[in-house]
């Protein structure tokens, strides 16, 4: 499920369509970084084995830029650009979700056996992060 978010084109969170190419033998996904993505990742995670119930992210960053896939299973992603709210539900390979840096993500509604991998415009860097809803919306504001 989706809805228009109402931002500036640099903070709008939005679905990319991953190329796939399926025949007898299963289905090939390719993300060409220069062609497909916004930015080039610099770094790769992932999220499997969740606990029932349990939530992951829950911030912003501040200057890093992030792609999230569900590759496995299904994951829900709520964002907020700090004046709306709006909810992913991420339930296929060959579909990601476009995080703009200052755009408040939280991961939960894991279905068992999900796998999530996210591609990062940056190194980890904990100066990075807005841990804080409130800090983030006073940054949303000005």
């Amino acid at each position: 499920m989706t809805t228009q978010i109402d931002v500036t084109e640099e903070r709008q969170a939005r679905l990319i369509r991953i190329p796939s190419f399926s025949d007898d033998r299963g289905t090939l996904c390719v993300i060409d970084w220069k062609e497909k993505l916004p930015f080039i990742p610099e770094r790769l995670y992932y999220i499997h084995s969740v606990t029932e119930g349990a939530k992951r992210a829950g911030h912003a960053h501040f200057r890093e830029v992030e792609m999230i896939l569900c590759l496995a299973g299904s994951i829900r992603v709520v964002i907020d650009n700090g004046q709306t709210r709006t909810e992913f539900d991420l339930d296929r390979p060959d579909v990601g979700l476009y995080i703009p840096q200052m755009v408040w993500h939280e991961l939960d509604e894991f279905s068992p056996g999900a796998v999530c991998v996210v591609l990062a415009s940056g190194l980890h860097s904990e100066e990075d992060y807005c841990r804080d809803y409130q800090r983030f919306l006073q940054h949303c504001a000005g």
